[in-house]
């Protein structure tokens, strides 16, 4: 009697193991399926086309910073970057190796962009005059052909801007820096006759007269 009690002891426990492990696989099924948050999270790869700008070392020249401690010599880079399309930019850099001095104004130069017009894709609209420092530049439209007369600093940005018939003057000190710095700034203060337009509230032909 008491094999046979043992016995059937066993086989309910072991139904109610079946029972058991039925519930679990049900439960299990139910669940809703569960994502890889990791695999989704990636980031997805950039495959814009990333904007390349034309650049010119304008300037490169040793600086001597006098310090507690001694001398420290390191380099200095002026850098215009531009896409000849209206997109121009002046940054300096300075650090011990030179070629680490113009990374640093290439990068300074581009976030320094900025916008400015051009008449007939090749000149100005009329004649400006713009100061910085003890420098002073004189920018003068010319007709088609003319070609860029200017210095080099001034040359420079006009030619990395995209302007191709401009006469240009330059008086008082010849820092390149503050030539590069008067050009753009005199670029920027250059009104088109359709930014006249929409400030005045007239027509062309009203102003034209």
């Amino acid at each position: 009697m008491e094999n046979e009690n043992k016995v059937n002891n066993l086989e309910v426990a072991n139904e109610e193991v079946s029972k058991t492990e039925k519930v679990n696989k049900t439960e299990r099924t139910n669940r809703p399926e569960r994502h890889n948050n990791r695999n989704n999270n990636k980031r997805r790869p950039n495959n814009r086309p990333s904007k390349t700008y034309d650049e010119i070392v304008l300037d490169t020249k040793a600086v001597v910073k006098v310090t507690k401690g001694g001398r420290q010599r390191r380099f200095q880079a002026v850098v215009l970057v531009g896409d000849k399309k209206g997109l121009v930019g002046l940054g300096i850099g300075k650090a011990n190796e030179i070629s680490e001095a113009v990374k640093k104004a290439r990068q300074d130069a581009q976030k320094n962009i900025v916008k400015v017009s051009i008449v007939d894709n090749r000149t100005i609209a009329h004649e400006m005059k713009m100061e910085e420092g003890a420098t002073r530049v004189v920018l003068k439209p010319a007709s088609a052909g003319t070609g860029l007369v200017a210095g080099s600093a001034v040359r420079s940005v006009l030619e990395i801007a995209g302007y191709r018939d401009i006469i240009s003057k330059s008086l008082g000190a010849r820092s390149k820096i503050n030539m590069a710095r008067a050009t753009i700034n005199a670029l920027l203060s250059i009104k088109t006759i359709e930014q006249v337009c929409e400030e005045r509230g007239k027509t062309r032909e009203e102003i034209l007269g």
